[in-house]
């Protein structure tokens, strides 16, 4: 086992021609209760430009009825794919990737409505965008509210806000839940290893994480277009199981000192313990010696910590 054979990297695709201005991509676990709404939400928008890809990941519930019943009659263009086995938000994700058909690509869950001009912002703020810079900028992001109107999360230091997203994340603590679209020749040009996704749940992190470290820009704005419902039970991320979650933990966390821990950890040193403590918890639930994750650390001094705190591992609550 070497982890660094898992970490996506980044090597740049041929530009292709879309149909569509936005693919909107919505995952579905147990969402027959919600995704009504979702479809009136993107029945609503002033911007038409856009399909609409649905991938129900193997729902227990009546979910795959609901959405069929919903396509019957629906005047959007419906990409619905009924997975028969559960995959996890992480895989789905890389799936809608593959299936897009629109140039700017926009996750948005099976529990969550929007206000009928989110489209055409987004639109808009693209558009908006510097012509020198636009060939930098893969995304743009937005702030969202919850179900009562209450703003999600802290606004952005500037609006505006051009930003690695990584930098800004452990520089400016710019925290809570965000909403945005990424290029989808951006994300198609993320090299993953498929073995990646058959050790429990990958956080979609990794990915933006990816993104971020090849140079790329996000255009940040402090708009709330998104309604993001808290406290939803059976939500596709709702799923607290920390057996399964912990490779996944483990390689985000040595990917993030395998990119970043050069550049940034004098920026941010306690981001990196913090994120050290998380990987050598995480790595109490998996059956690799302590050489396997040497082998796969490229810092000297990382590796110099991970020994010393090696032993101290059960410990870490």
């Amino acid at each position: 086992m070497d982890f660094k054979d898992l970490m996506p990297f980044y090597k740049k695709q041929p530009s292709i021609s879309y149909k569509y201005k936005f693919t909107v991509f919505t995952p579905v676990y147990n969402c027959e209760k919600s995704i009504k709404k979702v479809h009136e939400s993107l029945l609503n928008q002033t911007f038409k430009d856009f399909e609409w890809l649905v991938i129900n990941d193997a729902s227990t519930d009546k979910s795959h009825e609901v959405i069929t019943k919903i396509i019957e009659s629906s005047p959007l263009n419906i990409h619905y794919v009924n997975n028969i086995e559960n995959k996890h938000k992480m895989s789905c994700f890389i799936q809608s990737i593959d299936l897009a058909k629109g140039e700017f690509l926009l996750p948005f869950d099976g529990d969550d409505e929007c206000y009928t001009n989110a489209l055409e912002t987004f639109n808009s703020e693209y558009e908006d965008i510097p012509e020198e810079l636009k060939s930098k900028v893969a995304a743009v992001t937005v702030q969202c509210v919850d179900q009562y109107g209450n703003r999600v999360g802290e606004l952005f230091p500037e609006d505006p806000f051009y930003c690695n997203t990584f930098e800004a994340w452990i520089t400016k603590q710019i925290s809570g839940e965000k909403w945005g679209f990424t290029k989808t020749d951006v994300l198609r040009s993320i090299t993953i290893n498929p073995n990646m996704l058959n050790y429990g749940f990958i956080p979609e992190s990794i990915i933006w994480n990816t993104v971020a470290r090849n140079g790329f820009l996000t255009k940040c704005v402090n708009k709330a277009l998104r309604i993001y419902h808290v406290g939803v039970e059976g939500s596709i991320m709702n799923t607290p199981m920390t057996a399964r979650s912990a490779f996944g933990s483990v390689l985000n966390g040595l990917a993030e000192y395998n990119w970043f821990f050069k550049k940034y950890f004098f920026k941010s040193p306690m981001f990196f313990l913090k994120s050290l403590y998380v990987t050598l918890r995480s790595s109490t639930y998996l059956d690799y010696p302590l050489k396997v994750y040497l082998k796969s650390i490229d810092s000297f001094i990382v590796k110099l910590l991970v020994i010393v705190f090696w032993p101290f591992r059960s410990f870490m609550k």
